[in-house]
């Protein structure tokens, strides 16, 4: 067993930061929402008239 850690990104992404996985599943359910906002305005309007 080898103590080096292999680094499994590619080089070019070595450098940059990645953001933690909780940050990036709420950014994910935030985009899916606004894009469906935008998309069914509409629809949704039309429930409160």
């Amino acid at each position: 067993m080898e103590d080096k850690k292999e680094e499994l990104r590619p080089s070019k992404m070595r450098g940059v930061a990645f953001p933690k996985a909780k940050y990036g599943v709420i950014l994910a359910i935030i985009v899916i929402i606004v894009v469906n906002l935008i998309y069914y305005k509409e629809t949704i309007l039309s429930f409160f008239k």
